[in-house]
């Protein structure tokens, strides 16, 4: 009696769609640096190394204009990517998650606003 009561008590959980059933949809359309990079930048710490008063391997991406120098030499989105030609970032950590470098890269597509 014990064990069906214990059984109905966790059968009776509140799940939503999402929960269940989680999608692996990543929205890259009109990419905000404010909005999504920069949430992105925050999330890996990457200005914790990368800022004016630590700048790691002589890499600033504090502020638009410094982020822009590595957005246009490639070397942003080639250490996200771990391309083989930079060095990986993060460092010592796992690879971004796919959907964020896509994002990365769908801001760069879209010209690198500073919006």
């Amino acid at each position: 009696m014990l064990f069906v009561a214990a059984l109905s008590i966790n059968a009776c959980t509140y799940n939503t769609e999402e929960e269940l059933y989680p999608t692996d949809e990543c929205n890259t359309v009109a990419m905000s640096l404010g909005t999504d990079i920069s949430p992105i930048l925050d999330n890996y710490s990457c200005n914790s190394c990368h800022s004016s008063t630590s700048n790691a391997g002589g890499v600033d991406l504090e502020g638009y204009t410094n982020l822009k120098i590595w957005v246009d030499n490639g070397r942003l989105l080639g250490s996200m990517k771990h391309d083989g030609a930079t060095s990986p970032m993060p460092k010592a950590a796992p690879k971004m998650a796919q959907c964020d470098i896509d994002k990365v890269e769908a801001w760069i597509t879209q010209g690198a606003q500073n919006n």
